[in-house]
C-alpha cells in the first residue's frame, strides 16, 4: 500500500526545489491532485506502485542527472494522465505539467524541461548528451530488470490494463513493444542502469517474446 503522506512530502520537496526561491502556492493542492490520478481505477501497471519506483530509481540515479529536482517533477507528470484505449497520454500528460507547474510558481525554463521530459517518454531514446533524460527513461524502464516474479506480476498488471484487447491483438501489440525497445542500441543509459540492468533486461523482454510468439 502506497504511503501518501510520504508521496505527498517528496511532491512538495521536489516542486518547492525546483520552484524560484520567491516560491509559489501551497504545493498539497497539486500533490492531491495527481495522487488522484495515479489512483484511477482503469490503472493496474500505471499506480502509485509503479510511481513509487520511478521516483526511487531517480533517487538512486541522480548523480547522472543535471537537475535531479526537475526530473523528479517530471516523473510525477509522466503517466499522470492514462488511458489504455488512447495514444496521446504522454502530450496530455505534458501539458498538464505546463500547466500545473507553470501556476505552482516553476520558471518557463524549468517547465518545459519537465514537459520535455514526460515527451521524452514515449520512446525513452534519450540523446547522449540529455543526463536529465537518460535518468527519467532508465527509472521508467527499470522495471524491465526485475526479478522473475516482479517482472511477471509487471506483465500481468499490463495486460489487465488492455483487458478490453483480444488475445492475438494484445500478443502482435506487445511483441512489436518488446521488439522496438530490443532494437535499441541500449535501453539503459546511464552508467549504473547500463551496468546493473541492462543485462536482465534484456533477458526478461527476450523471454516475453519468446512465450507471445511461440
Amino acid at each position: 500500500m502506497a504511503d501518501l503522506d510520504a508521496l505527498r512530502s517528496r511532491f512538495s520537496h521536489a516542486l518547492e526545489r525546483a520552484r524560484s526561491p520567491l516560491g509559489g502556492p501551497d504545493p498539497v493542492p497539486y500533490a492531491d491532485n495527481l495522487l488522484a490520478r495515479w489512483q484511477e481505477p482503469q490503472r493496474r501497471y500505471h499506480t502509485l506502485t509503479h510511481l513509487t519506483a520511478v521516483l526511487d530509481r531517480v533517487d538512486e540515479l541522480q548523480a547522472s542527472a543535471d537537475d535531479p529536482d526537475v526530473v523528479r517533477l517530471a516523473a510525477w507528470f509522466h503517466d499522470a494522465v492514462y488511458l489504455p484505449d488512447r495514444s496521446e497520454n504522454e502530450e496530455r500528460s505534458a501539458r498538464l505539467a505546463e500547466r500545473a507547474l507553470s501556476e505552482a510558481g516553476v520558471s518557463r525554463e524549468r517547465t518545459a524541461e519537465v514537459a520535455r521530459l514526460v515527451r521524452l517518454t514515449v520512446t525513452h531514446d534519450p540523446a547522449d548528451d540529455d543526463p536529465d533524460g537518460q535518468v527519467l527513461c532508465d527509472a521508467d524502464l527499470a522495471i524491465l530488470a526485475a526479478p522473475p516474479s516482479a517482472y511477471a506480476a509487471y506483465t500481468a498488471a499490463v495486460r489487465e490494463e488492455y483487458h478490453f484487447v483480444p488475445n492475438d491483438a494484445f500478443r502482435a501489440g506487445r511483441a512489436a513493444v518488446l521488439r522496438q525497445l530490443l532494437d535499441l542500441p541500449r535501453l539503459f543509459r546511464t552508467p549504473y542502469g547500463s551496468e546493473r540492468w541492462e543485462e536482465t533486461a534484456r533477458y526478461n523482454l527476450r523471454g516475453e517474446l519468446e512465450l507471445l510468439t511461440s
